[in-house]
């Protein structure tokens, strides 16, 4: 039997692997205490990633035990420790002790690879749907907290004042963010995302994954057949010992935006898919946008049955009879591959004669539920979509038909 590496007869020395951050205290440093002791009042040398060293002391010692943390007066080798008294503190660091303080081997964390523009809620609902941080002000404080946290979270200000571009390691990060804002009460509107690409000479890469998917036997040619067509190339297969099989794909960052939902999909709920960054390669010119337009309203009021009634022929349907609209706001899909501006909110004209049938029920198809996941993969760059507590609804980046078109006279 090996012996532990832990050793509390030497200096101190630890790694964060988490921030954390402490409304009172303000960020702590999460890691296991690799060597040595640590008190509470003790100085304590915060050894940087480029080699650089800060003093300081420590302020607080919270110690995890199960599921709780615990504030300690010290704490030694081998416990999983929470200290605060350090100032910028990064993940990689070394927290030790003593006259020449050692750093540790650092942890290396990947890159971001796409981004997104968080604002502030602009429609013409903002506000009505019980959202209690409306404002920009509410939404970089907000942002700027979670990068203190979240290592693998960057925000960066837009020109202009505009909104704030967040970047993370996939759109499964983002939409937790955003999942999470929505549920502590933010409104906000946020853009398609976009690969985050690397220039290198005259050379553009785009990122790539490594996906890794678990399905069973029947759904194997079903799923190799989506990943086909979002430009994976299998570079692994084999069967597990449960009578699964498992797959490897190395796939462009965009060309996965939706692909988890479609597995589900797909697989029923049983498929498990794990993707994790693999390398830098040749940007390819293929697109992978969307082959379709979408229903845009022209006027702003309550949908009405009679006019989705004449509309659900003409593609998938996103809202209900009663659902409150605005000029802009995109409630379905266009069939053909156009931009499509309709009015959701005609009302049947009443007049003396009646029609053979005209007493029958409209009946109008269920609408698709508007999910993170689809929003994501379906939005393109023209458009937002926007985020309430109670609702998740499309847009145009420009409301008004006119500014469209005078933007793409511009743009064309």
């Amino acid at each position: 039997m090996l012996p532990p590496l832990a050793d509390p007869a030497k200096p101190f020395q630890m790694l964060v692997t988490l921030l954390d951050y402490d409304s009172y205290v303000g960020q702590m440093a999460v890691g296991r205490i690799f060597h040595g002791e640590i008190r509470k009042g003790e100085p304590l040398s915060l050894v940087k990633n480029d080699g650089t060293i800060e003093k300081g002391r420590v302020t607080k010692i919270l110690q995890y035990r199960g599921l709780t943390r615990v504030e300690v007066e010290s704490a030694r080798a081998g416990d999983i420790v929470s200290l605060a008294g350090m100032g910028d503190v990064q993940v990689g660091n070394t927290l030790a002790t003593g006259d020449r303080p050692e750093p540790l081997p650092r942890i290396k964390i990947d890159e971001p690879t796409i981004s997104m523009v968080f604002a502030h809620n602009s429609s013409p609902l903002a506000g009505r749907d019980g959202g209690r941080f409306l404002t920009s002000r509410h939404l970089q404080e907000r942002l700027e907290r979670e990068a203190l946290t979240n290592v693998g979270i960057k925000v960066e200000g837009e020109r202009g004042g505009e909104g704030f571009k967040v970047s993370g390691r996939g759109e499964l990060h983002l939409s937790i963010l955003i999942e999470t804002m929505r549920r502590e009460g933010y409104e906000l509107e946020v853009s398609a995302p976009r690969v985050i690409l690397m220039q290198i000479g005259e050379q553009t890469l785009e990122p790539t994954e490594e996906v890794i998917v678990e399905v069973d036997q029947g759904y194997q040619g079903a799923v190799i057949e989506a990943l086909g067509k979002r430009k994976g190339v299998m570079k692994d297969m084999n069967r597990t010992f449960i009578e699964t099989v498992r797959m490897s794909f190395i796939v462009p960052t965009r060309w996965l935006f939706g692909f988890r939902s479609d597995l589900l999909q797909l697989t029923r709920g049983t498929g498990i898919m794990y993707q994790t960054f693999y390398r830098y390669q040749k940007y390819s010119s293929d697109s992978a946008s969307r082959q379709y337009g979408v229903l845009i309203s022209k006027t702003t009021g309550r949908a009405v049955a009679y006019a989705l009634d004449g509309l659900q022929e003409r593609g998938e349907i996103f809202i209900r009879p009663g659902d409150q609209l605005y000029e802009g706001m995109i409630i379905g899909v266009n069939n053909k591959g156009r931009d499509l501006v309709v009015n959701a909110t005609r009302e049947k004209q009443m007049t003396n004669i009646r029609a053979a049938g005209s007493d029958e029920a409209i009946k109008l198809i269920p609408p698709r539920e508007l999910t993170l996941e689809f929003a994501l993969e379906f939005i393109a760059d023209d458009e937002l979509f926007e985020i309430t507590p109670q609702h998740i609804r499309l847009r145009k980046r420009y409301l008004s038909e006119n500014e469209r078109r005078a933007r793409g006279r511009r743009s064309g």
